[in-house]
């Protein structure tokens, strides 16, 4: 195995599925750790530095959603792929508000997932090596992946870091959902366009942004969204109708 190669974490109960998984992974050049429930997840987690996880939310000894929880309280970057049986969308919702960047639902072809794994690093891959935006109290440092509210870190996910730089690079144009889908999650993503919405609800309390008196993030209702520079005097009434 080549020593620059992608590290995944698989974390999946069922034995068969893991080891398929695994090899699929394993012949595209990954480096790949395979575990069968939750605690191992998290002691593996912490012993190494991995570029994905692929987390199945039914797991014995700690579920997925608690996993998920301290993944993210551990490193907001990482990408998530939840590998679920559960295909309902407020399931999907939930998953993606606690901080998922892609989600597949069982029963899928390891090609599938695969090709959403290359998907994820390509999308990675391609952002800006150079970019800062400085909104005064909110600046977004696309190169270093930080984002800062009065001067504080504020951690997001990979998805949500993408949506606010999309949205912050063109102030004032609005979004539809499927075109924040498409820029942030990618063509090949088949999930329901309102995950967005959790995405944007995410940022918002990160950011405190009050969605009734927003500073950054509006709402064009019946559209999408779009994002504005904060300016105390206009936004104060613009923000009363906003939702």
């Amino acid at each position: 195995m080549a020593s620059d190669a992608k590290r995944i974490l698989l974390v999946e109960d069922e034995k068969a599925i893991r080891d398929a998984v695994a090899a699929y992974l394993d012949r595209e050049g990954y480096w790949v750790v395979g575990v069968g429930d939750g605690q191992a997840a998290v002691e593996e987690f912490e012993k190494h530095n991995f570029d994905l996880v692929i987390l199945d939310l039914m797991l014995p000894k700690l579920s997925g959603e608690r996993v998920c929880r301290f993944i993210r309280d551990k490193n907001s970057v990482v990408p998530i792929i939840m590998l679920t049986a559960k295909g309902e969308v407020e399931d999907r919702i939930i998953g993606f508000e606690l901080g998922a960047d892609d989600y597949i639902v069982k029963p899928f072809s390891p090609r599938e997932l695969v090709a959403r794994v290359r998907a994820i690093f390509r999308r990675a891959h391609a952002e800006p090596q150079v970019e800062v935006l400085d909104f005064g109290d909110l600046v977004i440092d696309i190169s270093g992946h930080k984002i800062l509210v009065d001067g504080k870190n504020v951690d997001l996910t990979a998805s949500e870091f993408k949506l606010l730089a999309t949205l912050a690079r063109h102030p004032g144009r609005v979004y539809n959902r499927m075109e924040l889908v498409e820029k942030v999650l990618g063509y090949d993503f088949e999930g329901y366009e309102r995950t967005i919405d959790s995405h944007v609800k995410n940022l918002r309390a990160k950011l405190g942004d009050d969605p009734r008196h927003p500073k950054w993030l509006f709402t064009v209702h019946g559209v999408g969204y779009r994002f504005e520079a904060y300016k105390p005097e206009e936004n104060a009434s613009e923000g009363a109708s906003d939702k």
